[in-house]
């Protein structure tokens, strides 16, 4: 069984996968400052949970934006299970081409995240993950990655919109029931959620307007799944995304 963890700003997800299918996941919030002890604790208790001990672990590999909780979990990894994990990142191949100004600079998440896609889905295709940041990457017929967008997460608009002024409130991210909101809170929730639907939409309309040929939207994260049954400018929504290019990734340099 493979371990395949991502660590987010925010999240850190965790899939226990089998045959390239994820069996079971978890979500934990990221802490910088958990100890490899402290992590070793949680995964044990997650392979309790989904069925698992530890001696069914074959091998893990990590994608990281956050180098500070990376080193922890992978040496909790070391102690706990004997592995020393892949890090999806230079060095390691995954089948891509990287065609952006400075291809070190494209983070691993979104790198799993474009080979989940071209290995499922084929290319080209358009890849939208709905993170801390919202990325836009988009792969060609070949699967090179040629251009990638970044821009503010929704639950991160919601966060600034709140320490940034004196009387809004903190207010949950979910989809609005209707744009006619006759309260503070509904009407940052419609506010937020319709705003960034809107700028959504125009980014992939731009993406097929400067792109000559057709491509499939895929999408993924976080809040992927409300928009994406709000548009019909995105094809696929995978919430298991990441963990299949990871696994693609770990069984291409497992083979040497």
């Amino acid at each position: 069984m493979l371990v395949a963890v991502d660590i987010g700003n925010t999240n850190i997800e965790v899939g226990f996968m089998e045959g390239g299918q994820v069996r079971d996941s978890y979500r934990l919030i990221t802490h910088t400052d958990h100890t490899a002890d402290e992590f070793g604790l949680m995964l044990t208790q997650y392979l309790a949970m989904a069925g698992y001990r530890p001696e069914d672990v074959d091998d893990a590999v990590i994608s990281s934006v956050a180098p500070d909780v990376m080193h922890p979990l992978k040496a909790c990894l070391t102690k706990f299970f004997g592995i020393e994990p892949l890090v999806v990142g230079p060095g390691v191949r995954t089948g891509m081409n990287i065609r952006l100004d400075d291809p070190r600079s494209l983070g691993a998440d979104c790198l799993a995240d474009c080979v989940g896609a071209y290995r499922v889905y084929g290319g080209p295709v358009l890849v939208v993950d709905f993170g801390t940041a919202t990325t836009f990457n988009y792969v060609d017929a070949k699967g090179t990655i040629r251009s990638g967008l970044i821009t503010v997460g929704i639950r991160s608009g919601a966060r600034a919109l709140f320490e940034k002024t004196a009387q809004l409130p903190q207010v949950e991210i979910t989809r609005p029931d209707t744009i006619l909101a006759t309260g503070t809170r509904t009407a940052m929730q419609a506010g937020l959620y319709y705003n960034f639907l809107g700028g959504l939409e125009r980014i992939i309309t731009q993406f097929k307007t400067e792109i000559s040929q057709d491509f499939q939207v895929v999408a993924t994260g976080g809040m992927g799944r409300s928009f994406s049954q709000d548009t019909d400018l995105i094809d696929v929504y995978d919430p298991e995304l990441i963990f299949k290019g990871m696994a693609y990734i770990h069984d291409l340099n497992a083979d040497g």
